[in-house]
């Protein structure tokens, strides 16, 4: 059985330059393979060793291997983005005029958290590191107090997000994904379009207990659509990638992004969105419900949309794909039946997602759900505990969210956001915009802002909580604005190939070219956008959230 080797390369020059997790992915198959008749490559499909399992997720944490980066990248700080970024910090502190109505507490800490935010664009430091230190300089400057500057750290949302990535590592290590996805090829792949939607449905099937666009991205989707590319004889970065891989990631990078948006555990952010807008004193009353219907119509939509789009504006060229489900069956009659940790893993997240559903009714937390079903992992051996060491992503996640969420609700606390508010709004009002035009703008700009910014997270945590008393101010209604904006933050992560963790495994598997990331990524926007606006337009009026 011919096995799917994970090998990581250095990502390519970025136009902007990104924090280090942003490394490139690809996935290598011997090139024997690919020259073999397809009658005779059925075993392309063959299940990977789950004993790699670990292996697989252990390459999308941020940064490579420690050997790799030493003999890659002098030790230390990179001089220039360092100066850049501590640069943008003084100016403000220094050369800005305060306004009357801020205090110079609350001005310090804005130009703390501008410095912040700069170096998680710019990376001078891993971004782990970086917001270390500026939690440092906020301590030793006595801005804020050790223990308001550590606050964070104790934050239901982001340990809930720490756990989402355990779970992750569950499904890819039970093989529980990979299967689900097979079922959905061996249903629908007779046809390249209909290999599409297979694997656009299952991953909006995975999605709300696999709370990783990149996980479900690496260890699930890449793998699966790299094996049935090199069986149809489509090479990655090779003439022959337009024959069927070209389009099959392209359509999952862009189809992704609204899976994330249509549940609220579908992806960390989401989760961070709105514990940023509760402490704006807008509450979303049983939020996973809440969000699913505020976001089913319009995300449905679009995921039915987008491969039938993208087949008719960047068609494959194989237009038949009927050995793939026959190949599928294969696959599954290998793997065999499902197993003890499958099931185990199915119990679990059914168990998780429905304590998120109906947990504020009997009063469990969502945070509590998600610590019961590690628990359960853990008790019953589907995850070990150095399966949870060795997740660096959530303890570096864990890191730097804490540190921004502090950051952020300090400065809501000492009026800044408030101030830039309300300024905002003063200015918006000088155009007599109305509500509904105001919320077009910010919404348009909140997006469009991404270009900007290699992480969805790092968005949300620089901007979410200005942009949403943006819109308050405006008088836009505070849920609509709430949700609009989160919605928006999944959307964005497929306008580029630096823009979110999925975007760079997606590049890196060598499918795609520049040009066409960009020019697709804006175009998809654009229909994304169009779709949300109108249907979500209706939708919302007949939910009520305006």
């Amino acid at each position: 059985m011919e096995r799917l080797r994970v090998a990581v390369s250095h990502r390519p020059p970025l136009l902007l330059p990104a924090p280090n997790h942003l490394r490139r992915r690809q996935l290598h198959l011997p090139l024997p393979l690919a020259s073999r008749p397809l009658s005779s490559r059925h075993r392309l499909l063959s299940p990977a060793p789950r004993r790699h399992a670990r292996h697989l997720l252990a390459s999308q944490t941020p940064g490579p291997e420690p050997d790799a980066e030493a003999s890659a990248e002098p030790a230390g700080a990179k001089l220039v983005p360092l100066i850049v970024s501590l640069a943008a910090g003084l100016a403000v502190r220094f050369l800005a005029p305060r306004p009357a109505e801020v205090t110079l507490q609350a001005w310090q800490l804005l130009s703390i958290f501008l410095s912040t935010i700069a170096g998680l664009v710019l990376g001078p430091l891993p971004v782990g590191a970086w917001a270390f230190l500026g939690l440092t300089t906020a301590v030793a400057t006595r801005t804020l107090p050790f223990e308001t500057a550590f606050s964070a750290f104790t934050n239901e949302v982001i340990w809930l997000i720490v756990i989402s990535f355990f779970f992750a590592r569950g499904f890819v290590k039970t093989g529980l994904g990979d299967r689900i996805a097979t079922y959905f090829i061996k249903w629908l792949g007779g046809s390249t379009l209909g290999l599409s939607y297979g694997l656009t449905v299952s991953e909006a099937c995975i999605a709300p207990a696999m709370p990783s666009t990149t996980a479900r991205a690496g260890g699930v989707f890449l793998p699966i659509i790299k094996s049935l590319s090199l069986s149809a004889g489509s090479k990655p970065n090779d003439p022959s990638s337009r024959k069927l891989g070209s389009y099959l990631v392209m359509t999952q990078f862009q189809a992704g992004s609204n899976s994330s948006a249509l549940f609220l555990t579908a992806a960390a952010q989401n989760l961070l969105c709105l514990k940023l807008a509760e402490e704006l004193g807008i509450v979303v009353a049983n939020p996973w419900v809440s969000w699913f219907q505020a976001a089913s119509l319009p995300a449905i939509v679009s995921l039915l949309a987008t491969p039938y789009l993208l087949y008719k504006i960047f068609p494959p060229e194989i237009k038949d794909t009927h050995e793939a489900p026959a190949l599928a069956a294969e696959k599954l009659e290998r793997m065999g039946p499902v197993t003890k940790n499958e099931w185990v893993m199915i119990g679990t997240m059914i168990l998780a997602v429905s304590l998120w559903v109906f947990g504020d009714a009997i009063g469990v937390s969502s945070v509590v759900a998600a610590m019961l079903g590690l628990s359960i992992l853990l008790l019953l051996g589907v995850l070990d505990w150095d399966d949870c060491l060795s997740e660096k992503s959530a303890w570096d996640t864990l890191s730097w969210f804490a540190v921004l969420v502090a950051m952020a609700g300090q400065l809501t606390d000492l009026g800044i956001v408030s101030w830039m508010s309300t300024s905002v709004a003063k200015l918006l009002s000088s155009f007599s915009l109305s509500w509904p035009a105001a919320f077009v703008v910010l919404e348009a700009s909140y997006f469009f802002v991404h270009y900007l910014f290699a992480s969805q997270t790092g968005h949300v945590g620089a901007l979410y909580s200005a942009f949403l008393a943006m819109h308050v101010a405006a008088g836009v209604p505070g849920v609509l604005s709430a949700l609009a904006l989160a919605f928006n933050t999944n959307l964005f992560g497929a306008l580029t190939h630096y823009s979110s963790g999925q975007a760079a495994v997606y590049f890196g598997a060598g499918y795609l070219e520049l040009p066409d990331i960009f020019r697709l990524g804006f175009v998809t926007a654009l229909i994304n956008a169009l779709i949300w606006g109108v249907v979500g337009t209706f939708w919302w009026k007949f939910l009520g959230l305006y």
